[in-house]
């Protein structure tokens, strides 16, 4: 049944906004206050946002009806899924990804006041919960990327760990082992100029506040290794699986972040709307520990490049922790069509817009 949902206390609602914190000349407004565990969010044609949950079990549409980035209205156009967070929509049709199964919406944009009944196009994934939910993606390649993160803290499952992708056009569709030894990516995009994929992963838990490093990654070639579970980080072996590694060559991180911080959501800016050095530089979500005696992440932080190397990181949304109260868990980052960013936050149910004026 469809439900559409728009109440709530705005005093509460607003003490995510009030503690954010961005850069000079930008700005940080509610996109939309009410979206209960929002998560990956995809963009259609028409500029009907599409969000994703884990565990509300339920997709939503939100629209912009005036055009004046204000949400006017959220439907429910399903609920009762397992863990449906990852979403994406590509030539007029919403893919959400279940943890064991990918579903299409036809002609969502048509339909998601009165929603029809999805059609389930691959199935073949594994049904684990752990790590199970998904962040999907169509790369520039026409191929659906869909990570599979392992159903443990730290183990060495085979058929986990691994990033594929698929072909939904095919007549017999086969997966292609895009990156292996990956713990749980939530988040992925293509570089703008080589189109080569980059990604996060969750470093794994139980060794300290500060051991080992988050991941950021970038595959050159199909099928490549990035270490999990012997190896974490550039070099920090695992103490129960380090010493299977053996000689095994393995790919290192282009990028190490704080241990446990989480990141999540990651996209390349290509709009017009922020300075010039943003061009072609990336957003990373950073959703925040849990196993940690002191809190780190909750944050958005951009990462400039040199080349294919990352050479820095600087914080962009901060305030969202504050003296270890949490203010909110950024999840997902978009980019709008008029170069401004939309970030969902799971924890707080909201959907946040991020612009850029020098006046």
């Amino acid at each position: 049944m469809l439900k559409i949902f728009y109440s709530c206390s705005l005093a509460l609602l607003s003490l995510g906004l009030q503690a954010a914190e961005v850069p000079e000349n930008f700005s940080i407004e509610l996109f939309a206050p009410e979206v209960e565990g929002a998560r990956q969010m995809a963009l259609s044609d028409s500029g009907v946002l599409y969000v994703g949950t884990r565990k509300a079990g339920k997709v939503y549409a939100v629209e912009d009806t005036d055009g004046d980035f204000k949400a006017d209205k959220v439907y429910t156009i399903i609920e009762d899924l397992y863990m449906p967070s990852g979403i994406a929509y590509k030539d007029g049709d919403l893919y959400v990804a279940e943890v064991d199964k990918i579903l299409k919406f036809n002609d969502i944009d048509n339909q998601y006041k009165d929603p029809k009944k999805p059609e389930v196009v691959y199935d073949n994934l594994p049904d684990d919960s752990h790590h199970g939910w998904k962040y999907i993606k169509f790369g520039p390649d026409g191929k659906l990327y869909i990570p599979i993160g392992v159903p443990c803290n730290v183990c060495d499952d085979e058929g986990y760990g691994l990033i594929i992708r698929i072909d939904l056009d095919a007549d017999t569709i086969e997966r292609e082992v895009v990156a292996t030894g990956v713990r749980n990516s939530v988040g992925f995009d293509w570089h703008p100029k080589t189109k080569e994929l980059w990604f996060t992963d969750n470093g794994r838990d139980w060794l300290g506040d500060d051991e080992p490093a988050c991941e950021l990654n970038h595959v050159t070639e199909l099928g490549e290794f990035f270490g999990f579970p012997y190896v974490h980080g550039d070099d920090f072996m695992d103490p129960a699986f380090g010493k299977k590694l053996g000689d095994r060559m393995f790919t290192k991180p282009a990028w190490e972040f704080q241990a446990h911080v989480a990141p999540l959501g990651m996209m390349y800016y290509t709009g017009d709307m922020f300075p010039e050095k943003y061009k072609n530089t990336m957003f990373v979500t950073q959703h925040g520990s849990w196993n940690r005696s002191t809190k780190v992440g909750y944050k958005v932080v951009h990462l400039t490049l040199d080349g294919q190397k990352v050479v820095s990181q600087t914080d962009f949304v901060t305030g969202w922790l504050v003296d270890g109260e949490v203010k909110g868990r950024p999840n997902d980052v978009i980019q709008m069509p008029d170069g401004s960013l939309l970030i969902s936050d799971d924890g707080f149910g909201k959907i946040y817009r991020v612009t850029y004026s020098e006046q």
